[in-house]
């Protein structure tokens, strides 16, 4: 997610902290989290307000970068007075074990077999791929997949805040970071000082579900993003209404099976490059260029650039996805039916058809996953402190309902809503979802909670509307030029 603007990077200092395997037996082997934190200024007999622990989501994100990021970006006098520490959830490098189930290079090489199969043939090598992939994992990390779970991360960060001798913790999550968030105030509620949840996981269902809705939301946010491609056909010539829009774009997809762009980009990788448009519409216009420059010109250059800037899967994303299954395939249980999948897919896709059948792939190893689902905290508690939800109204990755279904589950919580459907709204430049963040942080205070059926604490504007505007290869982002961590 691109974030612009902001002081310069603070000096960070780096530390490992050993913690169980296995919480139940606390004198058993052991794993290493890697942190990291950069001070407040502030002393300690003043208003130092003590540790601010961040979480990007995933499962899978690292979150030592997102710890520089906060720190350099909140105001000066809110950052003074916390200690911003980040951690790399077990499993997530540089901490040890760091998981690693295939090697990328050829697993994901360019271009994979198309996310959506035409037939029963096609189906059955995305199945064989995922059964590929879940035995993989089991294969070289039988021993550490059985407690690769929220809740082991969760009791991680308490294990976090001991080591650092506080009392209690204020915490930053975003999109499955909020959910962490959650089991961790549910499990130790007087051990939270501050809480804010950007971004907000639904509570109430399983992952395979989430996905599902994730599904339908996800097609909303690409159906919005060719929406603005209609009003901008002076500048794109992709079509002027949605549905001319999006019938070029399925054309270009069906083209890719047999003609890949530069010949890495097929449609499973433009289901990729283009799925991060629905994390933040900043990418529209670099994306609008390269769908309109290989429509009319045959030109892959933009599109290639982007796939490997934005999607390509190297040894760090094999990590965060090692991971991301490793705890989504363990939190909850999952269909073991490929029919089920199958079926449900197939439903979806008629209604859904940009995300359907990505997400099943993406999901599927959960199919086939050496270790069975388990049951999930139940979060929710009013043993807490006030606390913050931040949420976009048309966010892709964690639709708005779930940020008023963790609204219910904890009654001292107060949501504020942001139009637009970025993902990850805080800090990332809208003034009005910042200005409720600091005040929360620097004395908790909270925006007061409205009657009615959708009432929130506070509505914040979406940001501006991309503008649109020509791209070319050089002016694409490059490999470093997007936050991508705060993803699903």
């Amino acid at each position: 997610m691109s974030r612009g603007g902001a002081r310069r990077e603070p000096v960070q200092e780096c530390a490992t902290l050993d913690v169980p395997l296995d919480y139940s037996e606390p004198y058993g082997q052991r794993i290493s989290l890697a942190l990291n934190r950069i001070r407040g200024t502030v002393s300690r007999d003043g208003n130092h307000l003590g540790v601010l622990l961040v979480n990007p989501g995933g499962p899978g994100g690292e979150g030592l970068s997102l710890a520089g990021y906060v720190a350099a970006r909140l105001p000066a006098d809110v950052a003074a007075r916390f200690d911003v520490v980040g951690f790399a959830p077990r499993g997530v490098a540089p901490s040890k074990p760091a998981l690693s189930c295939v090697d990328p290079a050829r697993f994901f090489a360019a271009p994979r077999p198309d996310n959506v199969p035409r037939d029963d043939a096609d189906e059955q090598v995305l199945a064989g791929r995922a059964r590929q992939y879940a035995e993989g994992c089991g294969n070289r990390w039988a021993w550490f997949l059985p407690y690769l779970t929220t809740e082991n991360n969760a009791r991680d960060m308490d294990a976090i805040r001991a080591a650092l001798g506080e009392d209690r913790i204020s915490y930053l999550g975003y999109s499955y970071g909020t959910y962490l968030g959650a089991v961790y105030a549910t499990l130790f509620p007087r051990r939270v000082r501050r809480l804010v949840l950007d971004s907000v996981v639904d509570p109430d269902v399983d992952w395979y579900d989430a996905n599902i809705a994730q599904d339908r939301s996800f097609d909303r946010r690409h159906r919005d993003f060719l929406a603005w491609l209609a009003g901008h056909d002076d500048v794109y010539r992709l079509g002027a209404s949605q549905a001319a829009v999006s019938y070029a774009w399925y054309a270009l997809r069906a083209r890719l099976r047999d003609r890949p762009a530069g010949g890495v980009v097929g449609p499973s990788e433009l289901d990729d490059v283009f799925s991060n448009g629905a994390y933040t519409d900043r990418l529209w216009p670099y994306l609008a260029a390269a769908f309109s420059a290989y429509v009319h010109r045959g030109d892959p250059s933009i599109l290639v650039r982007l796939f490997h800037s934005e999607a390509e899967i190297d040894a760090e994303k094999e990590n965060a996805y090692a991971v991301y299954l490793g705890v989504e395939c363990r939190d909850t249980p999952w269909p073991r039916s490929w029919a089920r999948w199958h079926d449900d897919t197939r439903r979806l896709h008629a209604e859904a058809p940009f995300m359907a059948w990505p997400n099943a792939v993406y999901n599927a190893p959960c199919a086939f996953w050496p270790e069975k689902g388990g049951t999930p905290v139940k979060v929710g508690t009013a043993q807490l402190p006030p606390i913050l939800l931040i949420q976009a109204q048309r966010d892709a990755a964690t639709p708005y309902e779930g940020a008023l279904r963790m609204r219910r589950r904890f009654p001292t919580a107060r949501l504020v809503t942001s139009g637009g459907g970025n993902h990850g709204v805080s800090l990332a430049g809208n003034a009005c979802v910042d200005r409720y963040l600091a005040a929360y942080l620097r004395d908790a205070t909270a925006p007061p909670q409205r009657r009615g059926a959708r009432g929130t604490g506070a509505s914040c504007p979406a940001d501006p509307s991309p503008r649109a505007a020509p791209v070319t290869v050089s002016s694409a982002p490059g490999a470093a030029a997007h936050e991508s961590a705060v993803r699903r």
